[in-house]
């Protein structure tokens, strides 16, 4: 215990002030002649240190004991490593009061942040599912209801309601995945490659759907080979999502631009750059949350999961690797990611 606590202060305060009203209140009205007042100044130190003492025992052990208690009821039951350590410290007790009271505050923001994210997600959910759901159900509905016969519908009905199915499917896998690689980690299974190679493996695949927005692939690393360490074929999911969106969501007869830069000794960065729309700076933070979508920028009508970039984010991290976005409304983005690099 310290030589001078708050409570010693106090009470040591407090003994002066009742001692000093005594004998000013004695003195005031005369009870005491001139020799009776030596004697009574006399008393005075003795007079202080019981006054003192009786003030301290009040503070310490009884003001101190309820808030001890109190104390420990804020703490929870099976937490009797912190009920061990309870000081009998009056000024240690109130720093354990403030730092509970700040770990408190913290937490109950931490669930309530929890909460709207659960909140925000099951809507987010309901609605991707919802869209695919109505549009197969609807246009079922109407073959059920004599469409069938008709030739001339028939068969376009079932193809769009067979893609409205298939987003569903390709929701559910994703949801599945991201729920996997949240509960139970990604198992990489790492080993050396080319990543200039696997980018033009994804080039390869889609070209069509780039060519049909007349977007341009362009690779802009001029070696042939960079190999690296890595899941490949968990590398080749996070390039063919980064890409796809480059295209999705790119301008018409725009470039989406993929290099491939060394940063440090054992490090490259993969850049991912289109000349699209951009991204505004408040939606940036919330890109990687599951089916976060941006407003207004036609996403949902381009199919999807919604999912693509939080499970990108899930495979870099787990590559203990960083993901960073770049962006300039009106301009362009990019994305880019690290990866160890391989002789």
């Amino acid at each position: 215990m310290p030589l001078f606590n708050k409570s010693k202060v106090q009470s040591l305060f407090i003994s002066i002030i009742l001692s000093f009203l005594l004998i000013t209140s004695l003195l005031v009205y005369n009870y005491f002649s001139d020799d009776d007042i030596k004697h009574l100044l006399v008393l005075v130190i003795p007079l202080f240190v019981f006054s003192f003492l009786i003030v301290y025992i009040y503070l310490e052990f009884y003001v101190f004991k309820k808030i001890k208690n109190l104390y420990r009821d804020l703490i929870p039951e099976n937490n009797e490593e912190e009920n061990s350590l309870v000081s009998t410290s009056m000024d240690q007790l109130i720093d354990d009061l403030k730092k509970f009271s700040k770990e408190s505050q913290t937490e109950i923001k931490s669930m309530q942040e929890k909460e709207n994210f659960r909140r925000d997600f099951i809507g987010n959910l309901a609605h991707e599912l919802k869209t695919p759901l109505f549009t197969s159900q609807s246009y079922i509905l109407t073959l059920v209801d004599g469409a069938l016969k008709d030739k001339n519908v028939n068969l376009k009905y079932l193809k769009i309601a067979e893609k409205a199915i298939e987003r569903l499917i390709f929701i559910v896998k994703d949801l599945d995945l991201i729920t996997k690689l949240e509960s139970e980690g990604l198992k990489l299974d790492k080993s050396k490659f080319n990543i200039i190679s696997l980018i033009n493996n994804v080039f390869e695949m889609l070209e069509l759907q780039a060519s049909k927005k007349k977007i341009t692939l362009a690779l802009g690393s001029k070696n042939i080979r960079v190999n690296v360490n890595g899941d490949e074929e968990k590398i080749h999911q996070v390039l063919t999502n980064l890409i796809e969106n480059s295209v999705k969501y790119g301008r018409e007869s725009g470039t989406t631009e993929v290099s491939v830069e060394n940063i440090v000794e054992n490090k490259v960065i993969v850049r991912i750059t289109d000349n699209g729309n951009g991204i505004q700076k408040a939606n940036l933070k919330r890109l990687f949350e599951r089916f976060f979508r941006i407003e207004n920028s036609g996403s949902r009508s381009t199919g999807g999961s919604g999912l693509g970039l939080a499970i990108v984010k899930h495979i870099i991290d787990a590559h203990n690797e960083k993901i960073y976005v770049e962006s300039d409304y009106g301009v362009g983005s990019e994305f880019s990611f690290t990866l160890e690099k391989s002789n």
